[in-house]
């Protein structure tokens, strides 16, 4: 009997050729994981390819929900934003996959997993951590890193030849990540940094010039720090994901364009279209703005940094992500409340924020004085906070006086 080995399977041009070559290279059994974390695919579709490819079984996992509540919002309430633009939809995908594809491994009796990831790029860090954490023994096979093959050109030739149908063309050559958080660009006229994006590159969302003409303001509600409800719609994560992206991608919301530093040490430039994430960052922002205390606010500011980066390095399943989950949630006990955000041809301005825990007090912020802060508390205040600078400039002033002769 031929050992088995489960494949991360999209129905893409990389995982297409892979079924093939794992059969003629390893003589194993293939079976196809096709992981729905929301790509839109027609997933009958995909099934059906799989097996015409030589899959000797295809399973489909729904992990659009687990996607969501698993990975997607406690990076959003971490405020984990990589490199000051990315909201890391395919880093966060990346884990869930890799889990549900170790499951199905060890529940179908394989000894090896595959995925079509290649030696350049981040996503065969995230998988291959992925299964060293939760599956060590099972055998890793990244094609990429074997065959000869060293472009999409010759990846396209490839499927050609062995009759394989690809939505990749020589004319079309974007590789391109979607799922429920963002879609990701990468290739074609975006290799070289000085080239602005195709009009036709982006997916959705409309570019400013043909988004509407007056604004659109939209209501998000949160609980302990947890999206729940819009324009006061309560909705289950995935329907609210797919409503915020309709909402900011008819608005030309969440496009960035991104040279960023690859974990492998390599520069790469992407374009990733993130509408609703990029609602729901600004949002959650101005409810913790409203409701952390100052010091706390700050220092989360450094976790959501660390935080972005374990889950763009792949780090997820490690002692310190768990660790940092801990402690976000605890911040997250009073972010509980709406905040109204104002949109009108990609830009993003906050109308309101309301909470029942805000620290905010109209009593001490207005320019009336009244008797809740006592103003001339402040001078002693600025005069024990200046104490060291006082001492220091009096040391410097003694060391330049003149000597005194007689």
């Amino acid at each position: 009997m031929a050992e088995k080995v489960v494949l991360a399977y999209s129905g893409g041009l990389d995982t297409s050729i892979i079924i093939p070559w794992l059969k003629e290279n390893y003589a194993y059994d293939v079976i196809a994981m096709v992981g729905d974390v929301g790509q839109g695919d027609d997933i009958e579709a995909v099934v059906e390819k799989a097996y015409k490819t030589g899959a000797s079984k295809v399973v489909v996992e729904d992990m659009r929900e687990e996607f969501l509540t698993g990975y997607v919002f406690p990076a959003l309430r971490a405020g984990a934003v990589y490199e000051h633009k990315y909201l890391l939809g395919t880093s966060l995908a990346r884990p869930v996959i890799a889990k549900h594809q170790v499951e199905v491994a060890l529940r179908e009796g394989a000894t090896a997993v595959a995925h079509g990831c290649t030696g350049k790029g981040n996503d065969q860090v995230r998988f291959e951590l992925a299964y060293q954490a939760l599956a060590p023994e099972l055998k890793v096979i990244a094609p990429w890193r074997e065959w000869t093959l060293k472009s999409r050109e010759d990846c396209l030739d490839y499927a050609e030849k062995r009759g394989i149908s690809v939505t990749a063309s020589r004319e079309k050559i974007h590789s391109r990540d979607r799922n429920l958080w963002h879609i990701s660009h990468e290739g074609g006229e975006l290799e070289d940094a000085g080239n602005a994006p195709l009009p036709s590159t982006w997916q959705l969302t409309r570019s400013p010039q043909e988004a509407p003409d007056r604004e659109e303001r939209v209501v998000i509600g949160f609980e302990k720090g947890t999206p729940v409800s819009v324009n006061g719609m309560k909705l289950d994560p995935v329907s609210l994901v797919e409503l915020l992206n309709e909402i900011g991608g008819r608005n030309a919301i969440g496009r960035i364009d991104l040279v960023e530093n690859r974990f492998v040490g390599i520069k790469s430039r992407g374009c990733y279209e993130t509408p609703g994430g990029t609602l729901l960052i600004a949002a959650h922002r101005e409810l913790e703005a409203l409701c952390l205390e100052r010091d706390l606010m700050h220092f989360k500011q450094h976790i959501g940094l660390k935080y972005a980066e374990l889950a763009y390095f792949g780090l997820w399943f490690t002692p310190l992500r768990e660790a940092l989950d801990a402690f976000v949630d605890n911040t997250q006990q009073d972010i509980t409340g709406t905040t109204t955000l104002a949109l009108y041809k990609g830009n993003v301005s906050v109308v309101s924020r309301q909470s029942e825990n805000s620290l905010y007090r109209t009593d001490l912020s207005s320019f009336t004085m009244g008797e809740s802060y006592d103003q001339k508390d402040a001078e002693g205040f600025i005069r024990i906070l200046g104490l060291p600078s006082r001492s220091r400039a009096r040391l410097r002033a003694d060391a330049v006086k003149p000597e005194v002769t007689r």
